[in-house]
């Protein structure tokens, strides 16, 4: 029964106005399996009287080959950018111990920059020692000798020693240093005692014949801390 005052649906509206299903799809990434996998189905299910032609399987293949390569370059970019970092890292722990210039903007009481009369910043330096070298989400930061705490950019000049030729030389700087390391959720320390290259990774051995990667240092000092 029609009410009055109001309209009809027509099968038309229905369909303009209802509301249309999504489409579910993946990730949106396709893998070299997949392809693989694509073209599989497409030989089972090809028309016998009618193959596919040569020249459209060798497009295909060459398609599978382009994809791969990409992959593998991309996991070879991301191993050489790992060995990237781990290296910085490397030459991070290599300033325990050392004597360095820095300089740091002055900074008030509210955390603001302290200016001269020009407007110019004020900017603090001095020589100290680093005894520690602290790692946070990514971030170095340096413990000097009167408990100062700087940056890798605050560091003007290494007044005190030089680093080695080569990797490994420059992880062995770390023999005798004490170093913090995560162990799942617990915080260990233990002092290093030797270095290792192994399968183009380097490992750290401590007194108690723990080993592990440098990545996973949360602190280097020169001297056992020792928790409250």
């Amino acid at each position: 029964m029609a009410i009055e005052g109001q309209k009809a649906i027509s099968g038309t509206d229905y369909l303009v106005n209802k509301k249309r299903d999504e489409r579910k799809t993946g990730d949106g990434v396709m893998g070299k399996d997949d392809f693989m996998k694509l073209l599989i189905a497409q030989l089972q299910n090809q028309d016998p009287t009618n193959p596919m032609k040569d020249n459209e399987f060798i497009a295909q293949m060459a398609q599978f080959s382009a994809l791969e390569q990409t992959m593998n370059l991309s996991k070879s970019f991301d191993k050489f950018a790992e060995a990237q970092n781990q290296s910085q890292l490397i030459q991070y722990n290599s300033f325990a111990g050392k004597e360095v210039r820095w300089h740091k903007l002055k900074i008030d009481d509210n955390g603001n920059a302290v200016v001269d009369v020009d407007g110019k910043p004020v900017v603090d330096e001095g020589t100290n020692r680093i005894v520690s070298v602290k790692y946070d989400n990514g971030s170095v930061t340096f413990i000097m000798d009167d408990g100062k705490e700087l940056t890798p950019g605050n560091i003007s000049e290494v007044m005190s020693g030089s680093g080695g030729t080569n990797s490994l030389v420059e992880a062995s700087m770390l023999i005798g240093k004490f170093v913090g390391y995560m162990d799942g959720e617990e915080e260990k320390q233990g002092k290093v005692v030797s270095v290792a290259n192994k399968d183009g990774k380097l490992q750290y051995i401590l007194e108690d014949g723990t080993r592990i990667e440098g990545k996973k240092f949360t602190s280097i000092s020169e001297k056992e801390e020792t928790t409250e």
